[in-house]
């Protein structure tokens, strides 16, 4: 019986719950943010079919082991949402986009206006189709619709999130951060956290934080802003925004100059050794390499390994693989040499002890306002953990190239870094810049360091190349390659013969060239430019184009309405499908309802984003524990719908007819190779074989026995170093998650960039970049890591706005779907700008007063508050909390309107380039594309006395669409398996 006031817990979250004769307790995966826990959801039968009573974490799931945030144990009053969308709906004739009026359509009418509208483009000219996905989980899905319908014009979220991260670490040790690799706290004695916001891996982070510290562990952060993990960290290390890879230059520097590095580990396992030629040649800056074919192993194809080494035992010329790892040689990592043929070379880790050279810890503190001496205690700190408090674990492994070590060389220092450092226009290059640094200390999947998580680690570069011959975009022809991909040279951009950009967003071209996940942010922008061509029809799921998703948020809202000469709209049809009524569904010609994840059928797969552990795979699935509200549909029945009526090959029979019936059974029995599957567990027609296996009718049963997870737990030997492990490649072959077993050399220097950088120089044959772009090539396709200002800062007076403007996610928010949460709302119903109080005062501004926040490219109104926790170069906030009146379903003059705000306004998606067609060219990092959302400078000062007390801009109230909710559903309190009225 619970006690008003008692001291006893209402119940144990870690027990078993129990059901009573009308309750009922089912389990699947949370998705109220990108982490994926799992979850246990309880139900009661109501009036209408069972309701959601009560929320909690799953302890038997690999994840999150119980452990559940404030978002995840909300997830009721999102489902019970008033935004929910309930039914299609279609832009009433003669209104305009933005005014929100709809009018009721069924799905049968849907269904057929797409199927005639993208048949029509698909027979004629497949690229006016457009899919841009945001928060999307289901990319090997969505990617093989856009490759199967014949179009270019695909992305995901990547592009606006953290590409920078993934592209900067997997072209450098072949992983990353997150989903495919992470600090291995369990084993590290310092732990160094750079630019991670709270809802970075959230519970499972501060699982293994919780527990590193209980053990001892030191923690540092290094971030702006000292918020969620920071704020229990041993020590905090404020820094200015866009200046990591300072830091980390001058972390190389120190490291190197006190020859606190990895000597073994650089000679074995990277390519720290390989000669570079010196000469001025079509070859400058590559690989010297032997032409013979029979000498070494072949490689993967792209990056075959027949680079050379020098051997100073004998002073003379080998072959890097095998001779130059063989007992008794010993590879050159400095000096310069001279081939036979008079080839002047020097090995890469001389090039980058030159380049580090002028990096001084003085040099970085200017940039970064971190004292020098204390970046000099830091680096010695790193090192001497990493070397001194170095350990061996008793596991013996073989190597790729068959030597037996016998122990497990442990390197006890651990790095996460997210967000940060990606979102800035020079965050690839700084990421190049951090995982170097951590391959010098040998911590790349050793215990205690950066270990990998399967599918990963992945060649360098990856065997994904993005479709790239504009010959192939034929009507009703798939396409020969996925829309995106990892190129390894200029000759797989996807680009014309005249070297303009085939894709819409410009992705893979020469403007942002490893632009591995498109680029989101700019796909209105041009397509309403024309640049390169007008589309027809954009289909947008998930993503808030018209608010917070995109950069310069007014000026994207105008484009999304703005018609041509002939009355016409600009983008002539935009699908809008998301579950709920976002800024950007005003603004829609046609509205999907999407169902919430408590209501469908999702994987988390090894062919996509999956949630493995450091000792094994793990993939896992959300089933629905309730029907869909009203008349919603899942996104993924609606691709399979569309799919199947405009006969995509691979999901029709030869005689045209249906191959799936829906989402659930094509993820059963879609194989993309024999064997090979969405879901790895319970595979084989009687659900005996894991891994690989026929597909199972009964899957998706085996998963709801078994908490919706899958779990490998491969053997011991396979745990570490699966870099240049001979038994996690071959077995990472067999399952499927590599196409070859030959080893994966870190790439401290970067043969790839340098290609680019090449045909940038005119030195080699093959395909040249325009002569406006050459300049930009050759100055950032660095094959060493180097720190350069965020691209914003050329065109910015920092004298005018000399303060760096941030956003972080606050830990019980996500994007914009949870400042409609009735339950998180009362946590942040509106947002603040936090500044030093130094800073604040110095502006005469008042703690909690009113203010501007200017950029050269726009400004908002919005209150301030003083805080001690952020250095006095930069302001924050909290992003997506502020919201357009009307929208969400919020009252009007609801707290988000008319106090929250969005640092949107502040930003330009673009930025002045001479020579381009039109001026101007992506704000985004010239290599991958990713959109620099942290470079605006801006300045603060006062509103002026009488000024409304209201944030600024304002937008007109979005009327109700017809069908949503409307009001929250009464929700019964749930008391230790006991509902109370």
């Amino acid at each position: 019986m619970f006690s008003f006031l008692s001291r006893e817990p209402v119940h144990d979250p870690l027990d078993a719950p129990t059901p009573t004769a009308d309750t009922q307790v089912k389990t699947t995966t949370c998705y109220m943010c990108a982490c994926r826990c799992g979850i246990r959801v309880h139900l009661r039968e109501g009036e209408h079919g069972p309701e959601v009573r009560y929320i909690d974490g799953n302890p038997e799931h690999p994840l999150n082991k119980g452990v559940i945030c404030a978002k995840g144990s909300s997830g009721i009053m999102k489902q019970v949402s008033p935004a929910r969308l309930t039914q299609p709906l279609l832009r009433k004739a003669g209104s305009e986009r933005g005014a929100g009026e709809f009018e009721p359509i069924s799905w049968e009418r849907a269904f057929d206006m797409l199927a005639e509208r993208l048949g029509k483009i698909r027979a004629t000219d497949p690229k006016k189709f457009a899919l841009f996905t945001g928060r999307d989980q289901m990319q090997a899905l969505t990617g093989l619709f856009a490759r199967q319908f014949g179009t270019p014009n695909y992305a995901a979220h990547g592009g606006f999130c953290s590409v920078n991260m993934a592209a900067g670490m997997i072209y450098t040790i072949g992983g990353s951060f997150w989903e495919f690799g992470g600090p291995d706290l369990d084993r590290a004695k310092l732990f160094v956290m750079i630019g991670t916001a709270e809802d970075h891996h959230s519970n499972p982070m501060k699982i293994a934080i919780s527990k590193f510290k209980r053990a001892g562990g030191r923690f540092i952060s290094i971030n702006p802003v000292r918020t969620g993990y920071s704020a229990i960290a041993d020590e905090w290390i404020p820094i200015k925004p866009g200046t990591d890879g300072a830091l980390f230059m001058a972390l190389l520097h120190e490291l190197i100059a006190s020859d606190l590095i990895d000597h073994a580990f650089l000679k074995r396992f990277t390519n720290a050794p390989q000669l570079v030629v010196l000469d001025d040649c079509e070859r400058q800056g590559l690989f010297a390499f032997d032409p013979d074919p029979t000498r070494g192993p072949p490689g993967d194809g792209r990056n075959p390994h027949n680079k050379l080494v020098w051997d100073l035992e004998q002073g003379s010329v080998k072959n890097a693989y095998p001779e130059g790892i063989a007992d008794g040689c010993d590879p050159a990592l400095e000096g310069h040499y001279t081939l036979a043929d008079g080839t002047r070379v020097a090995p890469s880790f001389q090039l980058l002890r030159d380049r580090v050279a002028s990096c001084t810890p003085e040099w970085a503190e200017a940039i970064t306002g971190i004292d020098a001496q204390r970046i000099r205690k830091l680096a010695r700190e790193m090192g001497e953990t990493a070397l001194r408090q170095a350990f061996e674990l008793p596991i013996a492994w073989t190597d790729a190239w068959g030597k037996k070590h016998l122990t497990t060389q442990a390197r006890p220092v651990a790095f996460h870094a997210m967000r940060g450092l990606a979102a800035h226009s020079n965050g690839f290059q700084t990421v190049r810049a951090l995982a170097v640094l951590m391959s010098v200390l040998g911590t790349i999947d050793a215990p205690g360091g950066f270990r990998h998580k399967a599918p990963y680690p992945r060649h360098i570069v990856p065997n994904y190349r993005a479709f790239n011959d504009p010959g192939m975009i034929q009507p009703n022809t798939p396409l020969n390659a996925a829309p995106l991909g990892f190129p390894a040279n200029p000759e797989e951009l996807a680009i014309n013969p005249d070297g303009s950009p085939i894709r819409i967003d410009h992705a893979f071209s020469w403007e942002h060239p490893l632009s591995a996940h498109g680029l989101m942010h700019n796909v209105i922008t041009n397509a309403v430019k024309g640049d390169p061509y007008r589309i027809d029809t954009l289909l947008i799921f998930m993503a808030n184009m018209a608010w917070n998703s995109s950069m310069n948020t007014m000026a994207v809202r105008e484009m999304l309405n703005r018609k041509d000469e002939k009355g016409e709209h600009m983008i002539p049809f935009l699908v809008v499908c998301d579950a709920f009524q976002s800024e950007t569904v005003a603004f829609a010609d046609l509205v999907l309802p999407d169902t919430t994840y408590l209501e469908r059928h999702d994987v988390m797969s090894m062919l996509d984003r999956p949630i493995s552990e450091f000792d094994g795979p793990v993939d896992s699935v959300r089933i629905p524990v309730v029907p869909p509200t009203g008349q919603c549909k899942p996104f993924q029945e609606v691709l399979i719908e569309l799919a199947s009526r405009l006969k995509f090959p691979a999901f029709t029979t030869p005689e045209g007819g249906r191959k799936f019936t829906g989402y659930p059974d094509f993820v059963v029995n879609f194989q993309p190779q024999p064997g090979i599957g969405f879901l790895m567990g319970w595979r084989g027609k009687d659900g005996t074989e894991h891994l690989r296996g026929e597909p199972n009718p009964k899957q998706w049963e085996a998963y709801a026995q078994n908490n919706c997870v899958f779990q490998y737990h491969m053997p011991e030997t396979m745990h570490y170093m699966r870099n240049w492990n001979r038994e996690y490649l071959d077995f990472a072959k067999d399952k499927g998650w590599r196409q070859r077993n030959d080893p994966v050399q870190l790439a401290l220097y970067s043969d790839t960039l340098q290609s680019f950088r090449l045909a940038a120089q005119g030195k080699s044959p093959g395909r040249q970049p325009p002569d406006a772009l050459r300049e930009r090539i050759d100055t950032y396709f660095d094959p060493l890591p180097f720190w350069y200002p965020p691209l914003e800062e050329a065109s910015t007076d920092l004298d005018v706005y000399p303060l760096n403007a941030i956003t972080q996610r606050p830990m019980a928010m996500y994007h914009s779907w949870d400042s409609q949460n009735a339950w998180l709302r009362q946590i942040h119903s509106h947002n603040y700008l936090h500044v030093n109080p130094l800073t604040a005062q110095a502006a005469g501004i008042a703690d909690g007063g009113w203010c501007w926040v200017e950029s050269q490219w726009g400004q908002v109104r919005c209150m301030l508050r003083y805080s001690e926790a952020v250095e006095p170069g930069t302001v924050w906030t909290w992003n997506a909390i502020g919201k357009a009146d009307g929208a969400w379903q919020l009252a009007p003059g609801a707290d988000e309107a008319r106090k929250g705000f969005l640092l949107n306004h502040l930003i330009s998606e673009e930025l002045p380039c001479a020579g381009t067609a039109s001026g101007r060219i992506s704000n985004s990092d010239p290599v991958t594309g990713q959109a620099g959302w942290y470079d605006v400078r801006v300045r603060i000062r006062p509103a002026e006395p009488g000024e409304p007390e209201e944030s600024f801009p304002q937008m007109a109230s979005m009327p109700s669409a017809p069908g949503v909710l409307g009001k929250a559903a009464s929700v019964l309190t749930y008391f230790a398996g006991r509902v109370k009225k």
